[in-house]
């Protein structure tokens, strides 16, 4: 049993780590919720049992064995290296410690070997980064993924509770013919619209979120010479992001083949039927923990290159899933230790 704190349990993420705590079985011995000042008092309900939602204060993580963590970076910045240093590992869930050379980035799919080597941090990484990896993974494996091209279509509640107001509130006034709120989270109105901009430019012209995609990759496969050249866009759709990817290989795949190696890939659902219209959707994605694939085609002029589509939940597989799983590797490092 492991005494487990949840950090940010209030918001989007921190619930999904909460209910997949009790989803699969984790063993829990002593549970506690911490979050900001303004949501200390809230209760979280676990295992039929509700809990106070304590403000995160430098005690907080006596005699915690395991931290789950979804803050802002700042706020990680401050308080992960607190609960590493009282004796707990932390799975982050927020970009600070992302590209560290001293914390490892984990996607346990792809590279569970490097929760190990953990100096009591472990960094959970971007969302559309998750679900790509796992993807791309066994074709790595098979035939050595030289450059990817991905043009991301990423849920409002990739922005949180806030991102998730903001559409519902847009998509109300729409329908009752009401003037469209103002936009508090996104640049523009997101409702009928799709915003080709995540997080922050950068002054080469691509964003934050385009970045992490290009050098999460390469952390987490392992392979600094993979090419990534992103495009994320925010759509209006609620849950799970959707991913259109180009892979080229040093050695060429064919269809076949990669539905082959996606079918026995670990966390990988193949959904390619098209004359039946079947194929990875974000509503039916919703709600679960693999990563689909579907549309799987070659290009039509690189022998080297396939091209699918690619649809999970961002806040279980995305975020929460992927937490509570690099926690269950840590389970199985004990034998070890022992």
């Amino acid at each position: 049993m492991k005494n487990v704190a949840v950090v940010g349990a209030t918001g989007a993420v921190g619930d999904r780590m909460v209910r997949l705590l009790e989803e699969r079985g984790f063993p829990v011995g002593a549970i506690k919720f911490l979050a900001s000042e303004r949501s200390a008092g809230k209760s979280v309900t676990f295992r039929g049992k509700d809990h106070p939602v304590e403000p995160i204060h430098k005690d907080a993580f006596r005699g915690v064995d395991i931290v789950l963590s979804s803050t802002p970076g700042g706020v990680s910045k401050e308080w992960s290296p607190v609960a590493a240093a009282a004796g707990a590992v932390v799975v982050d869930n927020s970009s600070a410690f992302r590209m560290d050379p001293e914390v490892p980035l984990v996607v346990p799919e792809v590279n569970p070997q490097d929760v190990a080597r953990n100096k009591g941090i472990i960094a959970n990484p971007n969302c559309s980064t998750i679900q790509m990896v796992v993807a791309l993974k066994p074709l790595h494996d098979a035939a050595k993924v030289r450059r990817v091209i991905v043009s991301t279509y990423q849920s409002v509640s990739g922005a949180g509770m806030k991102g998730i107001r903001e559409l519902e509130s847009q998509a109300e006034a729409s329908v009752n013919g009401a003037d469209i709120p103002a936009p508090s989270k996104f640049a523009h109105p997101i409702i009928g619209n799709c915003l080709p901009h995540i997080d922050d430019f950068l002054p080469g012209g691509y964003t934050k979120e385009e970045m992490k995609m290009v050098n999460e990759t390469r952390k987490i496969m392992g392979d600094p010479t993979i090419d990534v050249c992103p495009t994320c866009v925010r759509v209006p759709v609620p849950y799970s992001h959707s991913e259109s990817i180009l892979v080229e290989t040093e050695r060429p795949i064919t269809v076949e083949q990669a539905h082959e190696l996606w079918r026995n890939a670990p966390g990988v659902i193949l959904l390619d039927d098209p004359a039946r219209a079947e194929y990875p959707l974000a509503a039916d994605a919703n709600g679960r923990d693999e990563v689909f694939v579907g549309r799987v085609r070659r290009d039509l002029s690189r022998p080297n290159a396939l091209l699918f589509w690619c649809v999970s939940d961002n806040l279980r597989k995305g975020a929460a899933t992927n937490a509570v799983q690099i926690a269950e590797e840590l389970l199985k490092l004990e034998p070890a230790r022992a």
